[in-house]
């Protein structure tokens, strides 16, 4: 966009007196309550505190509250770790160096990302756990006690599920960050005196250090946010002591003060991530090309192969092969009303929330474009808070504020018709859907703004010159040429809502089940071959975004190595 587009920019689309009367605010409003919506269980949350659960606190504290604060801190720096030094190594070899299958690596290295964690978690268990098939094999070899075999249900076997599943948010990023580098760097720092070691340590990875911190963080936040995987191996954290202290103690309000605990974790690493990251600015002097890569030779050029081959086997292909492997034992069985209906509610429950969360996407981004002021800012900021929030966390919020509306519109229907109680939110369709609503505006608000920034401002002049209204220009300019957004951002929600698990969990109606509620009651009693099938169709549901990060991570590449798409 040119200085002279930002101009038209202030002066036309956001043209205060085209958006005066009832319709400029219909949409403030629609956007307050958005905000709203998605700040007032945060609110609640902490307002849990005003009434302090002491007996259950003083349990808590006797019995598992120091193991849950070890435990997640354990996770989080294992994890951490884990993803840093698997996303960058991989990175730094498919975009640098050029060895028999890098071509093919370079994207399947990130199919892991459409495995659910808790589908990775329990496929490992059935295959590497006492009675599973590895170590019955080592057993009938070498006799009861002629082995050894770690540890599957502890936190090093949480830690590398989770290290597997999400090493393609490092990789993704530090691999986009190397290839704007180029050789370039690496020859200037050789020529500065330093060794291929010093070079890639003190010039090429702090160059790369912002893109390699933002995928560490949102590896970092997508474990705390984690419920299934840890459920599954029964490392207790504070996501599961969130859902125990609701469906065990039936404390909701000793859950929302752990959610509290649970709500520091999410903020430190946040403000970590904008410590760390400063205020430094790295500029790349010129992209990779096909050309500059490094040409390995003999033994070298196989590892290279060997070790992402191995990393790929163990993180996607493996699990997926005895997904399908027990899906085919069982599907005889399982294949079954049941699971059509779940299917059903799951798809259903994606559709829907996809097209409420992206028509509010759609709206917040409306706002964000013609509406510059601070207000419109810091509402757009505060509706998208949700994602930021674990899915335990959000369910805690959501029940919190729509069991207080429901004590608030029963006490004024029996107050004035002396009615029965009445279950408006309570329970409902209505609360998980705007959960969904509040955890995943943000997906859908990304790929619809970054589409409306695309759009120069002359063409919404020269539409007004034509006379065309508000209403008429969103329909007829901005809206076709929003689709690809809009469809990209349906297809991200409704995958995600599809996936999760924690949220749909503890706000489901009775009855209505999903295809990641069925994973959670199979593998909690050890039924793992009847999870299989709910597994296959979440991972082949989880490919299609996966597929579309590919290509855009390709497109982004491409463009800035030649100036195109830009």
């Amino acid at each position: 966009m040119t200085g002279g587009d930002l101009a038209q920019a202030g002066t036309a689309d956001a043209r205060p007196g085209s958006e005066r009367g009832g319709r400029a605010r219909l949409v403030y409003a629609c956007a307050l309550a958005l905000a709203a919506l998605a700040v007032a269980p945060l609110l609640l949350i902490i307002a849990s505190w005003l009434d302090p659960q002491t007996a259950v606190w003083r349990h808590l504290a006797e019995t598992v509250l120091g193991r849950l604060m070890l435990n997640t801190l354990i996770l989080a720096v294992g994890v951490s770790l884990g993803v840093l030094m698997f996303g960058v190594a991989l990175a730094w070899l498919t975009s640098m160096c050029e060895f028999p299958g890098r071509r093919f690596f370079e994207w399947a290295l990130m199919l892991p990302l459409a495995i659910p964690a808790y589908v990775s978690a329990f496929v490992m268990l059935g295959l590497f756990d006492f009675s599973g098939p590895l170590q019955t094999l080592l057993r009938e070899i070498f006799g009861p006690r002629g082995y050894w075999f770690p540890e599957v249900r502890s936190g090093g076997g949480v830690i590398t599920v989770m290290v597997l599943v999400l090493y393609p948010y490092v990789y993704m990023l530090a691999r986009a960050a190397f290839l704007t580098q180029g050789r370039t760097t690496m020859e200037a720092a050789r020529v500065l005196g330093l060794g291929p070691w010093g070079g890639f340590f003190r010039a090429v990875l702090p160059m790369a250090r912002p893109a390699i911190i933002v995928g560490v963080s949102l590896a970092l936040m997508e474990t705390l946010a984690d419920f299934g995987a840890v459920a599954v191996f029964n490392f207790d954290t504070f996501t599961t002591a969130i859902y125990k202290s609701w469906f065990g103690l039936f404390s909701l309000q000793a859950a929302s003060q752990l959610s509290t605990l649970l709500l520091l974790f999410v903020a430190l690493v946040l403000l970590g991530e904008r410590r760390l990251r400063g205020r430094a600015r790295y500029h790349a002097a010129q992209p990779n090309t096909r050309n500059q890569r490094y040409l390995l030779t003999g033994a070298r050029r196989w590892l290279a192969t060997g070790a992402a081959g191995a990393v790929f086997a163990v993180a996607f292909v493996i699990p997926v092969a005895q997904l399908l492997s027990w899906t085919w034992t069982v599907i005889g069985t399982e294949f079954s009303a049941r699971y059509l209906g779940l299917l059903l509610h799951t798809l259903t429950l994606g559709g829907v929330a996809a097209l409420i969360t992206v028509a509010s996407a759609l709206l917040l981004a409306y706002v964000n474009r013609f509406h510059r002021d601070r207000l419109s800012r810091s509402l757009v900021s505060m509706a998208t808070l949700g994602y930021a929030l674990p899915g335990t966390v959000l369910a805690v919020g959501i029940m919190l504020t729509f069991t207080g509306v429901d004590r608030f519109v029963n006490s004024i229907w029996q107050d004035s018709a002396g009615g029965g109680a009445l279950r408006i939110f309570s329970g409902t369709l209505t609360v998980l859907l705007l959960a969904y609503l509040v955890r995943f505006l943000a997906v859908a608000f990304g790929p619809i703004e970054s589409g409306f920034a695309r759009i120069r401002p002359s063409l919404s002049e020269a539409a007004r010159s034509l006379g065309a209204a508000p209403a008429e220009l969103m329909r007829r300019v901005y809206l076709p040429l929003l689709r690809p957004g809009i469809l990209t951002a349906a297809l991200l929600v409704m995958v995600e809502v599809m996936k999760e698990m924690p949220a749909t969990l503890l706000l489901r109606p009775f009855g209505w089940d999903t295809l990641a509620v069925r994973i959670f009651e199979m593998t909690s009693e050890g039924e793992w071959e009847r999870a299989a099938l709910p597994a296959v169709t979440l991972v082949l549901a989880g490919l299609l975004p996966v597929i579309f990060l590919v290509r855009r991570s390709a497109g982004a590449v491409y463009s800035s190595a030649t100036g195109k798409f830009g």
